[in-house]
């Protein structure tokens, strides 16, 4: 599973999240202690916020400890609003495409998870995403099709329905081809005014999720990158969170029934 940290609040260097601290991502992509696995190495992103609406972006396949580009960037690169993210693939070549974050107009997404099964349901899920956003899709992933998923189902005006609809379709999926459904999602997006997050799994071992509030602004992350001198809140299983300047808030979620929305289709 990958590891990420996510940070919304005053204009800060990417570096005093993504590489500086004891714990950072940059050492979570090597020796992760909460993940299934321990090495992330298959890649990593960034996502940040500056004076435009859409977000910059950066990737590459080298594992995040070995690139000096990735450390040149977050000491040079100050954001209110930014997502980072190391690779450890459940699916899809290891390719630039397939890196988090990923990215459309505004919005923002990268995902610590895995839809099993992927391969059996991916056609039902791909039908599901209008042309203009399919030709979206550059990677392979379950995770950047599940984000084109959440756009098509109205992230934009209703961003948990969103996600609760898109988390349906694929709960419905897996039960139509005839599998268990076995899907973890936790997962952080932003639309550059907001931070969100969910956690959820269909069974009881959903991906690890904190939040903690700073000096500077608030961060939500898969795994604490400080174990020291913060005080990190573990966010329960079936979450929504919705993170701004002004607090955060926790919201109960479920998939919504994928039957009513086919229905409605």
């Amino acid at each position: 599973m990958c590891r990420w940290a996510a940070y919304f609040g005053e204009e800060v260097f990417l570096e005093d999240i993504v590489t500086a601290p004891c714990h950072s991502l940059i050492a979570q992509s090597h020796c992760a202690q909460e993940a299934k696995s321990a090495t992330n190495g298959d890649g990593f992103g960034l996502a940040w916020y500056g004076d435009r609406p859409e977000p910059g972006l950066y990737r590459d396949i080298l594992p995040a400890w070995s690139d000096p580009n990735l450390k040149s960037l977050c000491r040079q690169i100050r954001s209110g609003l930014f997502l980072a993210h190391v690779r450890a693939a459940t699916g899809g070549a290891t390719s630039r495409a397939n890196c988090h974050p990923f990215v459309s107009g505004r919005w923002s997404f990268m995902h610590n998870g895995q839809i099993s099964g992927f391969e059996r349901i991916r056609r039902r899920l791909e039908a599901a995403i209008a042309d203009e956003l399919y030709d979206q899709r550059q990677g392979t992933t379950d995770s950047e099709l599940f984000f084109l998923l959440m756009l098509e189902e109205g992230l934009d005006t209703d961003p948990q329905g969103a996600v609760a609809r898109a988390a349906g379709r694929v709960v419905q999926a897996a039960q139509s081809a005839g599998i268990e459904p076995a899907f973890k999602l936790t997962a952080a997006f932003s639309d550059g005014r907001t931070l969100f997050a969910v956690r959820y799994a269909t069974d009881v071992h959903a991906p690890t999720l904190y939040t903690r509030d700073g000096p500077t602004g608030r961060c939500i992350v898969s795994e604490p990158f400080d174990r020291e001198g913060g005080i990190w809140q573990a966010v329960p299983p079936s979450s929504f969170v919705v993170m701004t300047r002004e607090g955060t808030s926790i919201h109960p979620f479920e998939p919504a029934d994928a039957s009513a929305i086919l229905a409605a289709e």
